[in-house]
C-alpha cells in the first residue's frame, strides 16, 4: 500500500524496494516490491525455482542482497544479520521439522523460550526455577489449543501436529511477521486441512508471509497472492484475482 508519491504508508512490517539476489550469471531475484502490513495473510507462489526460499533468505538475511532493499519495521535492514532481524520482532519456520522427538510438547516449547533468554547461559540454576519461563510456554501452548498435549513426546504426534509445534517455537519470540516457508509440505490432505485451520486461529494481528506450493492451504489462509516467476513478481492481487488470473493459470497452472 502506497501514498501517491509512491513511497510506502507508515506502519509497514516488511517494505521490499527493487530486492534484486544474482549467484555469478544467475539471477535468482529481480527487482522484487513487496509490502506486508500488520494483520496482513500474504502467499508467495510459483513453479520451482521461481526464487520463492531465496527471496525468503534475502528478506531473513541469510543471503544479503545484490541491488535493492529491505525494510523491517522501518528500518533497512539490508545488511543486517538474521539474529539483528529477529530481535526487530520477524520469525521463520524451515521445510524441514527440527524438533526433539524424544523431549515432549513443553519441554520444546520450553527449550524454545530459553534460547531467547540471559538465562541459556546460566548452567547452574534449574530451569524449572524460572517460573516466567513456564508461564510463557503454557500461555503459548493454551494460545494454539495444545495445553492437553504438553506432556506427550513429541514422536508420537503426527506429521502435521509437529509442523504446528514448529510454528508455536517460531512464536515464542512474539513476532509481528512471520515468515512460513511451505508449512504444508509433506502432509497429507487431512493434516494439510488441519494446518489450515491452525494457521487461521493465529492471532488476527500477526502478519504471515507464506511460500506455498499447496493451493487448497494457500488459498484459504491468505488474503492475497504475490506470484514470482524466473525470479520476477509478475502478478500481485487478492485470491480470487489470482484464481481468475490467465497469465498465473498459464505460467503456474500449464493451462496456456
Amino acid at each position: 500500500m502506497k501514498d501517491r508519491t509512491g513511497a510506502p504508508k507508515d506502519g509497514a512490517c516488511l517494505v521490499l524496494q527493487g530486492l534484486s539476489k544474482k549467484f555469478g550469471g544467475l539471477h535468482a531475484v529481480k527487482g522484487i516490491d513487496l509490502e506486508v502490513y500488520p494483520g496482513d495473510r500474504k502467499g508467495i507462489i510459483g513453479p520451482n525455482g521461481a526464487g520463492k526460499t531465496t527471496l525468503f533468505n534475502l528478506i531473513t538475511g541469510v543471503f544479503l542482497p545484490t541491488g535493492g532493499k529491505v525494510l523491517l519495521f522501518g528500518q533497512n535492514v539490508s545488511g543486517w544479520p538474521t539474529h539483528r532481524r529477529t530481535k526487530l520482532g520477524m520469525a521463520r519456520t524451515f521445510q524441514i521439522t527440527s524438533l526433539f522427538p524424544k523431549l515432549t510438547v513443553l519441554e520444546n516449547v520450553l527449550l524454545a523460550v530459553q534460547g531467547l533468554r540471559q538465562m541459556k547461559w546460566v548452567m547452574w540454576r534449574p530451569i524449572k526455577s524460572y517460573r516466567g519461563v513456564y508461564e510463557k510456554a503454557y500461555a503459548l501452548l493454551e494460545q494454539v489449543a495444545y495445553a492437553d498435549r504438553k506432556d506427550v513426546e513429541v514422536r508420537h504426534l503426527s506429521h502435521g501436529e509437529q509442523r504446528q509445534i514448529e510454528i508455536v517455537l517460531a512464536l515464542a519470540s512474539d513476532p509481528r511477521l512471520l515468515l512460513l516457508d511451505e508449512p504444508a509440505a509433506g502432509l497429507s490432505s487431512g493434516e494439510s486441512s488441519e494446518m489450515a485451520a491452525f494457521l487461521r486461529n493465529l492471532d488476527p494481528n500477526l502478519a504471515i508471509l507464506m511460500i506455498e506450493h499447496d493451493m487448497d492451504v494457500a488459498f484459504s489462509v491468505v488474503d492475497s497472492i504475490a506470484v514470482l516467476h524466473y525470479g520476477e513478481l509478475v502478478e500481485e492481487g487478492t485470491t480470487d484475482h489470482i484464481r481468475s488470473s490467465a497469465k498465473v493459470q498459464e505460467i503456474y497452472l500449464g493451462t496456456g
